[in-house]
């Protein structure tokens, strides 16, 4: 059998639910950075993926702070619906009380490394803010939240998608690097070339889809 079959199997048994717990974490793994990538594949966080993809220093300085910002966001959206929510059934207030603790987490994050680590926050705040805005961060909380996933497998999803959304900006800073030096008609200049870049590459991450998750 080959990798690719082997690696097919075991997100295959993870995406049916019986598989076992590492089958399950390999495939929310997989799935969150390749297959159900949130920006291509969901087109979640599309602003800041085309806002911030300009350079490869600001795409991998996004990219660091959306992990760290969605492994928090997961932990605390978890604890708030488990202890809170639930309890005093007030469900209904999901997406209010998870767009607060986005919220509230990036400021409380910008206050921390102000305080204690004043060169990393000058070279991630110019994209903290932006954090705030990020409907993928949102998208994981409730994702996690429909899918009933425990603390550790809402965490590893959560980090999975988040390097998925690195992955991207990444990718796409590469390529508008790459277009300075190309011979781009004026008419197709910009956004227009930008707008068919993330077409281009989402139509081929949506084949990763045939790995079965």
């Amino acid at each position: 059998m080959t990798h690719s079959l082997l690696l097919a199997s075991a997100v295959g048994a993870a995406s049916q639910g019986g598989g076992s717990s590492f089958a399950q974490v390999m495939g929310l793994i997989i799935g969150g950075i390749l297959i159900n990538n949130y920006v291509l594949s969901r087109f979640l966080g599309i602003c800041p993926f085309l806002g911030v993809s300009k350079q490869l220093d600001s795409a991998l300085g996004m990219g660091a702070a959306v992990v760290f910002v969605m492994a928090m966001t997961a932990a605390s959206c978890y604890a708030l619906w488990q202890l809170l929510l639930v309890p005093l059934h007030l469900e209904y207030l999901s997406t209010i009380v998870f767009i607060l603790i986005i919220a509230a987490l990036v400021q409380f994050v910008e206050m921390v490394l102000l305080k204690f680590s004043p060169a990393l926050y000058r070279a991630l705040g110019i994209y903290l803010p932006l954090i705030t805005t990020n409907c993928a961060v949102l998208g994981v909380a409730v994702l996690n939240k429909d899918a009933g996933y425990n603390l550790g497998l809402g965490i590893v999803n959560a980090v999975a998608g988040a390097l998925g959304f690195a992955l991207a900006l990444i990718l796409m800073a590469g390529l508008r690097g790459r277009l300075e030096f190309s011979n781009t008609p004026d008419a197709m200049k910009g956004k227009p070339i930008t707008f068919i870049l993330a077409g281009v590459m989402s139509i081929a991450f949506l084949g990763f889809a045939g790995l079965g998750v």
